[in-house]
């Protein structure tokens, strides 16, 4: 008598992918490294800070790589999204819930009551003092907790799309400006007393590094070093975002530069999937982000206009539309929302419906840019899978069907829908710039 047991033949298999023990040892691995992260959390004085932290990162960092190697290591080269839309963590499930109450309850506490972190931040401090020269605050836990997330989660998404040179490439990217020019250069530039100054990001993205109070204190206090800052933040938002916007599309920033990008791209992966791509989100999407835009560019002009000309009034109107701006936007959107919603509304929310960098960056790529999707609507055989993994939520599906270019604003040029296409459909291409032409595409 064969006492196996029965597989299933329902369509949503009720059991959980197989999981080796190598698997479960690396995720056990990864648990130790949460375990001592909470447990930090949770206190007030940290016995060992040099001891915990060590722990904590080395942990982390063995269990997710060995995870990864194990998940993918022996496979066959291409797409591996088995079970992607059944899993609880990739589909709004419980576990997908529970991640995202938990981003956002750090996110809360790393805005508003940053003493909650007193654990953490204490932990950090012999890692802030060796490369900062100076005691850990919270943005500095969270700048290596990003930095972290971007470098081991890119190494799993190298091993998962091993096959694809562009997102070889293009990940490599996004960690290392993370590293370098998000992380480790604005902390040296503490060590030497300069300004924390993030090269990769700047206006309208990081809205106050073109403020005159910011402007002020830069050439005030740093003398030809401030001078020059104020210079690159100028020259990168005005001249090389529609320059390399034109020769290359938003991608050039978006996918491969920004770290909002890079966190989106590695840690926000699993996530892609739950992008709406619905003709409402559509429409919400480009009244959201525009109005992101103008509310910045308000913002800017009246806290330029009050430095050239004090008043009462029109002082007040500046800082309380700067106010505003910070709170709405700067924490709870691109914060809260943008990265603690990844569960749920998926990983490029931010990007999507609120970041002003992306909306600049949209409006050149439509009108300006010879960055297109090509497609051959002969080869299409409607599988979706196009669509299902446009992390923006564009329906690329309905524009292969037809043949027609994609020219989005919104598209990021992740070229993940090229990458799970079976038949070679779409093909990411900078051509000629026909405004005639890009006015007829729908936006």
């Amino acid at each position: 008598m064969n006492n196996q047991p029965l597989e299933s033949i329902s369509i949503a298999q009720p059991h959980p992918v197989n999981t080796s023990l190598r698997q479960k040892m690396a995720l056990a691995l990864v648990a130790v490294g949460l375990l001592f992260v909470l447990v930090t959390w949770a206190s007030r004085q940290v016995w060992n800070p040099l001891l915990s932290l060590t722990g904590s990162l080395v942990t982390l960092s063995v269990g997710t790589l060995w995870y990864a190697f194990e998940t993918y290591k022996g496979s066959l080269p291409g797409i591996k999204n088995n079970g992607v839309m059944f899993r609880s963590l990739s589909n709004r499930g419980v576990w997908g819930w529970m991640v995202g109450v938990f981003i956002t309850a750090f996110y809360v506490c790393l805005y508003w009551f940053p003493k909650m972190l007193g654990g953490l931040v204490q932990m950090f401090d012999p890692l802030s003092m060796f490369i900062r020269g100076r005691a850990a605050d919270q943005w500095f836990v969270y700048g290596t907790f990003y930095t972290l997330a971007v470098l081991l989660l890119g190494v799993k998404f190298m091993l998962k799309y091993r096959h694809n040179r562009y997102q070889q490439i293009r990940t490599i990217s996004v960690m290392f400006f993370q590293l370098g020019f998000s992380f480790l250069i604005p902390a040296w530039m503490l060590l030497m007393n300069q300004p924390e100054f993030y090269f990769t990001y700047f206006w309208p993205l990081k809205y106050d590094y073109l403020f005159p109070n910011t402007v002020n204190w830069l050439t005030n206090s740093y003398a030809h070093l401030g001078v020059f800052l104020v210079f690159w933040g100028a020259v990168m938002s005005f001249i090389a975002v529609p320059v390399l916007t034109y020769f290359f599309g938003k991608r050039w920033y978006c996918s491969w530069v920004c770290g909002c990008g890079a966190l989106a791209e590695t840690a926000g992966d699993s996530f892609r999937t739950l992008s709406d791509k619905s003709l409402s989100a559509w429409k919400l999407e480009r009244w959201l982000i525009h109005s992101v835009l103008v509310f910045i560019i308000i913002t800017t002009i009246l806290l330029w206009a009050n430095s050239w000309k004090q008043g009462a009034i029109l002082g007040e109107y500046s800082m309380g539309f700067s106010k505003t701006y910070g709170f709405l936007i700067g924490s709870m959107f691109s914060g809260v929302i943008g990265t603690g919603f990844y569960p749920i509304f998926g990983n490029r929310v931010w990007c999507r419906f609120g970041c002003p960098q992306a909306a600049l960056l949209g409006i050149f790529q439509k009108f300006f840019s010879r960055f297109r999707i090509t497609t051959n609507g002969g080869q299409c055989i409607s599988c979706g899978n196009c669509s299902t993994y446009c992390e923006m939520g564009i329906d690329v599906k309905s524009y292969a069907q037809r043949g027609q270019d994609i020219v989005r604003a919104s598209c990021v040029g992740c070229g993940i829908c090229s990458a799970v296409c079976p038949r070679g459909v779409l093909r990411l291409e900078n051509g000629s710039v026909d405004l005639m032409d890009r006015a007829k595409y729908p936006e």
